[in-house]
């Protein structure tokens, strides 16, 4: 009997050696695909409990580091990072926002038909006259460039509405602004990246009215125009001062509409594979950009109403790249939060706000078996900002409990933002931070900022500029540190050398990142580049965000604390469309401050 007992007792612990010697199962570990989407939640629960047995071992290392696609997992970080107020009045309501490349300045704006903000155009900059049979003027600025640094405000002059409209970088980062309403919804601008340049617009550059549409650059740089009120198609943008004529209807787009449309601003990503992944409603598709055919069919997100009105946040996850890469490059969705199919009606019409929804649901788009997974958040979220930060994580931050987007339909604003970390195990992906005091609820924005902080403006519950309301419309702009600032990290924080580091890439490029870090021993398997696009922000949703975890061939000490950081550019436009990023040097989890790159 005991030697029967000896020997079932060996044999258990050779089983549990067995079992918890298999590899983790969370994340993207190699070039290989991860886990397919189409495995039921019980298979990848059962892999990922193995995690935390191998947690200990992991800390401070990326998986296939040899391979140079490496995420250095680093500490935890507990600091729930800290808010500060960065400027009081921002003379225009942030309804739009993003950041230029080079001048380090932001571009906000907001509706002309509004007819007033908080800041005068400057002398000599002509008003706007919006009623040529009256001559009545405006003189009033609709729009803001604000220096990220001292908030320094310059005012800009437009002339058509820009109210809910959309935008995106061109390869030399000037700003492109399509739609708006009325006489603004055909227009495309055209804001280049300089401290004295101004506004040129073009009414008649888009073929159908876009107003509430979402603009979204492709493979070479340019850029495809979907959706918007009563447009139930897409069409390309033509080169500065061309009038496109030509549209394409989208069937999902019919398909997704219904009596409350949330199907407005949809979600557009470009895939690794040079398609765009659409995502309108609670439907979704992946669209080849040359052929106009639909290449993919996604299966239906349940559960309510993804876009606006009933606008949850969305995001491409961080891209992670090797010194060679395999054929399929992985990518995933995530889109969090949101309302019930009929929450606008509910809370227009009938006056009752609904829970917002408060789940988070992931897609891997290059899957053999694609299907959403389902995390749950620790709170419900409607017209929530999700920003993807430096080191691979993603903030969520803004928005409301209850209810839905529009003139005052929401309430119970939503004042903790949470942490996503995509390669955490599943269901311990999220964490709450520490809590901001001001209301961001409709018109709010949120975007990643050089320094690693996160801008943080807006709110405008209302027709106009009032302030005898509950939710006043506010012109306070914050700044946010994520965890990665505690002050108890700062000596393991990277600083890249700019005169030893390129400012323009080729795809496929192998280049060199200088950087000065004050730490023994520091490994390739600790660090990371990350290249990010800065997006377009508007009414919950981050136009052409993207990040990059480039693989790294080598890292080599060279005198004192200085090292070089050898990594491989994006393979090509598919993958990383030629344009602006801001790069940054990751150490265990802590990001360097971004310096501007191109690819070209």
């Amino acid at each position: 009997m005991r030697t029967s007992r000896r020997l079932l007792w060996k044999l258990s612990i050779i089983v549990l050696l067995a079992v918890f010697s298999q590899p983790s199962f969370s994340g993207h570990t190699g070039p290989s695909d991860e886990m397919e989407s189409g495995n039921s939640h019980e298979h990848e629960a059962a892999a990922e409990m193995m995690q935390p047995q191998r947690a200990g071992n992991r800390k401070g290392r990326g998986g296939r580091g040899g391979r140079g696609g490496a995420v250095a997992q680093g500490p935890e970080m507990n600091w729930p990072g800290q808010w500060e107020l960065f400027l009081q009045n921002s003379g225009v309501s942030a309804m739009h926002a993003i950041l230029l490349p080079l001048i380090n300045k932001v571009q906000f704006y907001d509706a002309t038909i509004w007819r007033i903000s908080q800041i005068k155009l400057p002398p000599g900059v002509p008003c706007h006259v919006f009623d040529h049979v009256h001559n009545k003027i405006d003189c009033w600025a609709h729009s803001v460039l604000i220096d990220i640094n001292t908030a320094h405000i310059r005012p800009l002059s437009l002339e058509t509405d820009t109210w809910c409209s959309s935008g995106g970088l061109t390869v030399n980062g000037t700003l492109v602004s399509t739609g708006g309403f009325q006489g603004g919804a055909n227009t495309a601008r055209y804001l280049a990246a300089c401290d004295n340049c101004n506004w040129v617009e073009y009414p008649k550059a888009l073929a159908a009215p876009r107003w509430y549409s979402t603009q979204a650059t492709l493979p070479d740089g340019t850029f495809i125009v979907v959706g918007g009120r009563q447009a139930l198609n897409y069409e390309y943008i033509l080169p500065e001062g061309m009038d496109n004529k030509i549209l394409h209807d989208s069937h999902l787009l019919k398909q997704t509409t219904d009596p409350e449309e949330n199907n407005l601003y949809p979600f557009i990503w470009l895939n690794t594979d040079g398609n765009l992944f659409m995502f309108a409603n609670n439907r979704s598709i992946l669209l080849n950009p040359k052929t106009n055919k639909v290449v993919k069919e996604f299966p239906q997100l349940p559960g309510g109403a993804r876009n606006y009105p009933g606008s949850a946040s969305s995001a491409l996850l961080p891209i992670r790249l090797y010194v060679k890469n395999p054929p399929v490059i992985p990518a995933d969705v995530l889109i969090c939060g949101g309302a019930r199919q009929d929450g606008y009606f509910r809370a227009d019409r009938l006056k009752q706000f609904d829970p917002a929804l408060n789940d988070c649901a992931r897609l891997s788009l290059n899957g053999r078996k694609p299907a959403w997974k389902i995390e749950k958040m620790p709170m419900s979220r409607v017209m929530s900002d999700a920003v993807l930060l430096p080191n691979g994580e993603v903030l969520i931050v803004n928005g409301a409990k209850q209810g839905t987007s529009g003139w005052g339909l929401a309430k119970d604003p939503n004042f903790t933002p949470l942490l996503y970390s995509p390669n955490k195990q599943f269901g311990k992906r999220f964490k709450e931070l520490a809590a901001s005091a001001i209301p961001r609820m409709y018109h709010s924005i949120a975007l990643a900022l050089p320094d690693g902080k996160v801008l943080i403006g807006g709110s405008n519950t209302n027709d106009g500029y009032r302030y005898d309301v509950p939710f006043p419309t506010e012109l306070r702009i914050e700044k946010f540190s994520p965890p990665y600032l505690d002050p108890a990290l700062a000596n393991m924080r990277p600083k890249i050398v700019h005169a030893d580091t390129p400012k323009q890439i080729k795809f496929g490029q192998m280049f060199n990142v200088k950087i000065e870090l004050k730490q023994p021993n520091v490994a390739k398997e600790n660090v990371m580049v990350t290249m990010l696009a800065p997006p377009f922000t508007t009414h919950a949703v981050s136009m052409n965000m993207r990040l990059l975890m480039l693989g790294i061939a080598d890292v080599k000490k060279e005198q004192g604390d200085f090292h070089q950081i050898q990594a491989v550019a994006p393979p090509s436009g598919n993958v990383a469309p030629p344009g602006y990023y801001l790069i940054y040097a990751v150490y265990n989890g802590v990001p360097s401050v971004g310096e501007w790159i191109q690819i070209v």
